[in-house]
């Protein structure tokens, strides 16, 4: 059953040239599915396609900006004009951006509330109705820990995922009745590489140095590879949230159980973390360009 789900499905994925999405792609190939990426990288798509191709499934690739509503809207008219049909929804795009919240800006709240709450809406909102007229459909939401729990020097990305956390438990209630179901997928740190393609502020050398840290602590991470065979099994029994790892679980528990006694280690962990700087901080640098020392 859990090979045969996926089978002629159309899988739409946004974020999909790399990291998780990737992945989850790769697996819905391997499975016998068809699926369309989305990503505003065009080279990263060329190179995922090609990485697909050796799968012999059908891979369609569109380069869309989430941030533009008319990408989000031709993205989804192309892939219907393609394959006729969507079956599957993963919002899995994401961007990260840390620093002090004295060193964000509206545009970066902005940016990260386009990507991680009105793209996942307007996607839903556009194939929604396709998916109730065939019968039914899935809908994974990639959120984090960070959607559950606010965490300091991340203060857009929780932000943003809190929304699309809020966004996605709701609607799964009211699109149950029309069998879709949406899954929304809460995980912890994932070893996807993700520290290069972040965007740090404040402090850049000192604000990589605790982002990359956390990413490599084991009990606190998964490899990417376990977390899209979580995800696709989710997807397939429609299962309504998707916590991992497993201190995960733990750590969202220990908050509803004692926010206040979480909200006192947030303020002891902040106080570890680097301060405000000079304006200059206000300039974002990726993590590739840190590390190369640029």
């Amino acid at each position: 059953m859990s090979q045969s789900f996926y089978r002629n499905k159309i899988a739409l994925i946004t974020g999909g040239s790399r990291g998780l999405g990737l992945e989850i792609a790769r697996k819905i190939c391997t499975r016998g599915g068809k699926v369309v990426l989305l990503a505003r990288d065009p080279d990263e798509l060329a190179a995922a396609k090609t990485k697909l191709d050796q799968f012999a499934a059908e891979v369609l690739t569109i380069q869309c900006d989430l941030v533009e509503t008319a990408q989000i809207q031709s993205a989804v008219q192309q892939t219907l004009q393609h394959f006729g049909k969507i079956d599957i929804l993963i919002n899995n795009a994401g961007v990260i951006e840390v620093g002090p919240i004295d060193h964000l800006q509206l545009k970066d709240f902005d940016r990260a509330m386009r990507i991680h709450f009105w793209a996942p809406y307007i996607l839903q909102f556009l194939i929604v109705p396709q998916m109730r007229g065939k019968g039914g459909g899935r809908i994974v939401n990639i959120s984090s820990i960070g959607g559950r729990i606010a965490v300091p020097h991340m203060a857009a990305y929780c932000a943003s995922k809190f929304a699309l956390a809020g966004f996605s438990d709701a609607a799964r209630a009211e699109l149950a009745c029309d069998k879709i179901y949406v899954t929304t997928v809460t995980p912890g740190l994932m070893r996807t590489g993700s520290d290069v393609h972040a965007q740090f502020k404040g402090d850049h050398a000192a604000e990589y140095r605790w982002f990359r840290w956390a990413l490599k602590i084991p009990f606190a991470s998964i490899s990417v590879d376990r977390a899209a065979r979580k995800v696709l099994a989710a997807c397939r029994r429609g299962s309504p949230n998707l916590i991992m790892p497993v201190s995960a679980y733990f750590i969202i528990a220990a908050h509803a159980l004692f926010p206040n006694l979480m909200a006192r280690l947030m303020r002891m962990f902040n106080r570890s973390l680097p301060s405000r700087v000079s304006q200059e901080g206000n300039q974002a640098r990726t993590g590739l360009a840190i590390r190369a020392g640029k």
